[in-house]
């Protein structure tokens, strides 16, 4: 293989490894939208921020009308992250498909019109930095919840087989009692016959004798 075909694999393999970074400022007017998309593989990691830039000293607060609404969906339209009136936020996920995300930032409708610059930062991929800096707090504890209940699951199915386990026990003694009683009851049956057949026996005997028949 040549060095210009070593080369091309080289660039491939790398630029397929390497993180999708999306870090970008965007200006949007009062009571408009603007959107970006992002080409994402399933089950790559995803997080990503975002504040509203302080047109005064950043010792200031924010003006009023410095306040966006923030959305963030998957490719079905399945809504993975929503702010309303805020001025910063963070987001992060797992995509569950491949295809094209969109995040959405709505500035809130205020007059006179105002313009809001956005500092939006989103990666994805397997090397995305500093992830576990971004995950919210109720993501945590979704995800411990989650497990929580996958364990409580593991636990149910645990006591299900224990349980199925005691009434297997129980139907198998059942069974050898059940078959021991029968056994006795055919013997029984079988010597009640004997004797009935036994007792005509002797009964058509002695009556064939008193009539003097043998």
């Amino acid at each position: 293989m040549d060095l210009l075909c070593w080369s091309s694999v080289c660039l491939l393999i790398l630029t397929f490894l390497s993180p999708k970074t999306l870090s970008m400022r965007y200006e949007v007017h009062s009571g408009q939208m603007k959107c970006i998309s992002e080409d994402i593989h399933a089950n790559s990691m995803t997080v990503g921020k975002y504040f509203i830039v302080n047109p005064n000293d950043e010792h200031h607060p924010l003006p009023d009308s410095h306040k966006i609404i923030v959305q963030v969906m998957s490719p079905q339209g399945t809504m993975l992250h929503e702010a309303d009136n805020t001025e910063s936020g963070q987001f992060s996920f797992t995509a569950s498909e491949t295809g094209s995300y969109l995040a959405c930032i709505t500035a809130v409708d205020h007059k006179p019109e105002t313009t809001l610059t956005i500092d939006f930062d989103w990666r994805s991929g397997v090397h995305s930095q500093d992830w576990s800096k971004v995950v919210k707090k109720s993501q945590v504890e979704m995800m411990e919840s989650s497990v929580k209940s996958l364990l409580d699951t593991i636990v149910s199915i645990h006591e299900e087989m224990y349980y199925l386990h005691e009434r297997g026990e129980e139907m198998h003694e059942l069974n050898r009692s059940t078959n021991s009683k029968m056994a006795w009851l055919s013997f029984l049956s079988l010597g009640v016959c004997l004797s009935v057949a036994g007792f005509q026996f002797w009964h058509l005997k002695s009556f064939f004798e008193k009539k003097k028949l043998i």
